[in-house]
């Protein structure tokens, strides 16, 4: 299932290289934290020069977890209130991104 995702969001582009760069992870927003942890841990093994993730809301038990994460070097997080409930809670509109919304960003050309 997700070889076929990856294959039908890039074909056959290659990869960026992400050894010894930055990497800024951006998401709207963190309520567990469990799924973003694990995307960083899969990125850690392509040994960049530091990771940073940087989002608008998070619940506090998550910013936490990130906070105490070996991997992560910094987070930026705007607000992490103590009424989270959701992340959409913080939003006027939380519409879904569709997979061709997805598409055309992956296949738009990248800063190296």
């Amino acid at each position: 299932m997700l070889t076929n995702r990856y294959q039908d969001y890039h074909g056959n582009k290659k990869p960026q290289e992400l050894k010894d760069k930055i990497l800024i992870i951006v998401d709207d927003g963190i309520a567990t934290g469990n799924t973003i942890i694990s995307t960083i841990e899969m990125l850690h093994e392509e040994q960049p020069k530091k990771i940073v993730v940087a989002i608008p809301v998070s619940s506090q038990s998550a910013l936490q977890k990130l906070k105490n994460t070996r991997f992560i070097d910094e987070v930026i997080c705007l607000s992490a209130p103590e009424n989270f409930m959701a992340v959409g809670q913080f939003y006027k509109n939380f519409d879904q991104v569709s997979d061709s919304q997805v598409k055309t960003y992956l296949n738009k050309d990248t800063i190296n």
